[in-house]
């Protein structure tokens, strides 16, 4: 009998669900130890993490395989989200907050005298992302599983992540983040799945036996996809969503004819350039080899996963793809994964022979592009050249879309070549480049932006030509985070005064923490008496990270200020620096009087090329040592800048943290999430009008924001007489800070190394104008320090920031993308 005829004759048994009380646990956790793993108690303890997430595992597949079957059916609508990052952080104590397992596994532990919270930090952070874009995508799948909604991202797996930071003597140093070293126990490998995407060769053109124009790409280098699927879990719902990592991989292990001509070398190049596509995370593009690894990058992915919906689509409805539009639609997470516009169009003219209007109708209805920044330099450009030899049949259908879209603005605009020219989809500059993210939004029926403003100034500024063009493409998407990971898992001890006092709905409907604005009032002195002990206790578990990191002494009684973010120009980690010695020039002057002491943590990574930003580490670094060890500061001021900041340390560093620093120069941060999340556990924002922090300051009220700076309009204007030596001239307290950086104060054996910044500081075309903010942050910075003092005030106001935070769920964010762009039917 055949195989399949003993399937179908065949009757398999039912089988029971696993029991998830402590005794199953604990012996699903003992069986995968001694039989899976090999080992026993008294074994290294990255061993029973791995037990124990493979005994979840266990749960979660059941749940996984329903949620399958279910997105499977006939005539469901589906949205694919591609991503070049998603920042997942570490998974175990997630699932076991989502699965409502986190009593019983901790029981189930202890009877082998083994901590939970010991065994979560044997688990390292997913190296799949690198700062906001990566964390949102992570936010998204999280809300996406909780709201039960059909939803599959697209990423790749990494082998590597964007880089371990370590400091020697002030400076970034970047070691590898060989995160997959010992793999990865929550995911599945689907080499069944696996996809064929193509590289490099030529096109032929033809025509086929019906006498129709056809292209064929032939004599490419083939790359082999092959997905790994990580489980997404919805909160206590039983719907667990996919996360598919792709796994680059060389079609022959080896050249056999050269190996055993003796070239072992030459034998495994392919093998080793294929794989080099998911070895890391974000290749530094400073060179030529990386912009080409990155476009590689982010054709592997858009390619292997159309290819793979695609596949998913014939399963039940064969080569129609008549509805094709119908039922499915993509999300498209910043440029990244623009590319995806020209593959789809290649996939269903060349491989399905669809003409090219029913391809383009197809395309223009299913693509939908969320943009993520504001800074011009960071809408990514591929020179036509590199496009030409790496994707020479993409390049081919780029030129023709953009044909067809200039004689659309032409009609629209008749004679006005040069808005033509800003339209284009190919710049013409000493080398052609193709503007990707006009590829976008030409492709798109949908493009929306992440925060008011930020929709509001792409529609003004770097795609006005398009907003005329198509207004009703664009609209607002303001990002948001998960209530689950940033305030009940990060935050235990307020998640359990939250159930106590307002009830244990609100993680899955974040806008129920409202209730917390009756908890101001004079008769809950005892719930606000609460609050502030869980902040201390919170402060107290940053101080221990911050010592164990940075070997810095916090007092916990001090306010703890922070800024936690991807070092950038815009993001003003110098403006807050310059504060730092600014307080430290006072207290060297004796100005100390009705003092409120403060500690300073700042951490983030610099992009390994960006040498401003790699700059500015050093100098916090020098700073922070020099004030530390000052006997005249003491407990009044401390600085520390906190090592290889990632999802595991904001886990700690939000909750125990007061004032939350958004800096940023106004009309440059497209929206930001960091701002949220300590909103979230009560932190009070010090923030620019700009990004998000324009509707956290509507959600919460001035009185309850320390707002500074200039707005984004503002901001134009001053740029046109900007003169930062006259505010230094004019301001004796920044005369008093720039003449310890002229001095080398902080770099006394180190010579002229803060030339550069000092530089960047007086440039009258500083396009962040760090010192025209200046005086309104340090005032700004006063009036929290006076504020601060009142400590009941304080707890109220914190109180107050929480409870305002329930529009900033990602639940909220995504329920409107599903109903002004997926339009996907919840499936319970």
């Amino acid at each position: 009998m055949q195989k399949k005829d003993w399937i179908n004759t065949t009757v398999i048994p039912e089988v029971a669900p696993l029991k998830s009380d402590a005794h199953a646990l604990s012996e699903g956790f003992y069986r995968y130890l001694r039989n899976h793993l090999g080992h026993f108690l008294r074994c290294v303890p990255f061993y029973l993490y791995e037990a124990m997430a493979f005994t979840i595992r266990d749960r979660i597949m059941e749940q996984w395989s329903h949620t399958w079957q279910r997105y499977k059916q006939p005539r469901t609508r589906k949205a694919y989200y591609l991503s070049l990052e998603f920042l997942i952080g570490r998974a175990l104590g997630n699932n076991l907050l989502n699965l409502d397992l986190e009593k019983p596994t901790s029981e189930a532990l202890k009877v082998f005298a083994v901590d939970l919270e010991d065994l979560k930090q044997e688990e390292p952070d997913a190296g799949l992302g690198n700062g906001g874009l990566g964390r949102l995508a992570a936010c998204f799948m999280d809300s996406c599983a909780t709201l039960q909604l059909p939803v599959i991202g697209y990423g790749i797996r990494y082998e590597y992540g964007m880089f371990l930071q370590h400091i020697e003597n002030g400076y970034q140093i970047e070691d590898p983040d060989h995160w997959l070293r010992d793999g990865n126990p929550w995911e599945v490998a689907r080499a069944e799945y696996e996809q064929t995407v193509h590289f490099e060769g030529h096109t032929e053109h033809f025509k086929d036996e019906n006498g129709i124009e056809s292209v064929r790409w032939v004599d490419t280098n083939d790359v082999i996809a092959i997905p790994h699927d990580m489980p997404i879990s919805g909160y206590q719902n039983k719907t667990i969503n996919t996360l598919r990592l792709w796994k680059a991989s060389a079609t022959r292990a080896f050249n056999l004819a050269e190996f055993n001509a003796g070239s072992y070398s030459d034998a495994v190049e392919a093998k080793n350039n294929a794989e080099h596509i998911s070895m890391v995370l974000y290749p530094n593009d400073s060179s030529e080899n990386g912009k080409e690894l990155r476009l590689r990058q982010q054709y592997f992915l858009a390619s292997a996963s159309l290819k793979d919906v695609v596949r998913l689509w014939e399963e039940t409805n064969g080569e129609d793809y008549t509805e094709f539009a119908k039922f499915n639609v993509f999300q498209l997470n910043d440029t990244h994964p623009s590319i995806a516009i020209a593959e789809l169009m290649r996939i269903l003219m060349d491989e399905k022979h669809l003409a090219w209007n029913e391809a383009w109708a197809i395309t223009s209805q299913t693509m939908a592009y969320t943009n993520h920044t504001l800074l011009p330099e960071a809408l990514e450009k591929w020179s036509v050249s590199l496009m030409q030899r790496l994707l020479p049949r993409l390049m081919e259908i780029i030129y023709k879309i953009n044909e067809m879209f200039l004689h659309q603005v032409s009609l629209k605009w008749p004679g006005d070549t040069a808005r033509q020219a800003r339209m284009s989809l190919i710049e013409e500059s000493s080398e052609k480049q193709v503007r990707m993210a006009y590829l976008a939004i030409v492709g798109s029926f949908s493009v929306n932006g992440v925060a008011a403003l930020h929709t509001r100034l792409l529609c003004e500024g770097l795609f006005k030509d398009f907003c005329e063009l198509w207004p009703h493409k664009f609209n607002n998407k303001t990002n948001g985070v998960t209530p689950r990971r940033w305030l009940a898992y990060a935050n235990p001890l307020l998640r359990k005064l939250l159930n106590q006092t307002i009830g244990d709905e609100w993680p899955a409907d974040l806008s129920k923490i409202k209730a917390l604005r009756d908890f101001i009032k004079p008769e809950h002195k005892k719930f606000q008496q609460q609050w502030a002990a869980i902040k201390q206790a919170n402060k107290q578990r940053l101080a221990q990270l911050v010592k164990s990191r940075c070997n810095v002494d916090f007092d916990t009684s001090a306010i703890f200020d922070v800024q936690v973010k991807r070092i950038h120009e815009y993001k003003r980690q110098l403006l807050n620096i310059l504060h730092v010695i600014h307080l430290y020039s006072r207290i060297k002057r004796g100005d100390t009087d009705n003092w409120t002491p403060r500690c300073v943590l700042i951490g983030g990574k610099a992009a390994p090329g960006y040498h401003m930003a790699k700059l500015i580490i050093k100098l916090i670094n020098n700073v922070a040592e020099i004030i530390n060890e000052d006997p005249d500061v003491g407990d009044k001021l401390k600085v520390a800048f906190i090592p290889n900041y990632n999802v595991s340390a904001m886990e700690i560093i939000c909750p125990g943290t007061d004032l939350s620093e958004q800096i940023s120069t106004a009309g440059k941060e497209a929206s930001g999430t960091g701002n949220m999340k300590f909103m979230m556990n009560g932190a009070i924002t010090i923030g620019t009008y700009d990004g998000a922090n324009i509707e956290i300051l509507e959600h919460v009220g001035e009185e309850n924001f320390f707002l500074f700076g200039l707005k984004a309009e503002e901001v134009s204007a001053a740029k046109e007489d900007y003169m930062p030596q006259d505010i230094i001239d004019n301001d004796p307290d920044l005369e008093a800070v720039m003449a310890l950086l002229d001095s080398g104060h902080f770099n006394l054996f180190e010579p002229d190394i803060f030339n550069d910044v000092l530089a960047t500081l007086r440039n009258p075309y500083d396009p962040w104008l760090t010192l025209a903010d200046f005086r309104s942050y340090i005032d700004c910075q006063q009036r929290v320090a006076e504020f601060y003092k009142d400590r009941d005030a304080w707890t109220r106001m914190s109180i107050l920031n929480s409870a305002a935070s329930g529009y900033f769920s990602t639940d909220r964010t995504i329920a409107e993308y599903n109903k002004d762009i997926w339009k996907l039917k919840k499936l319970s």
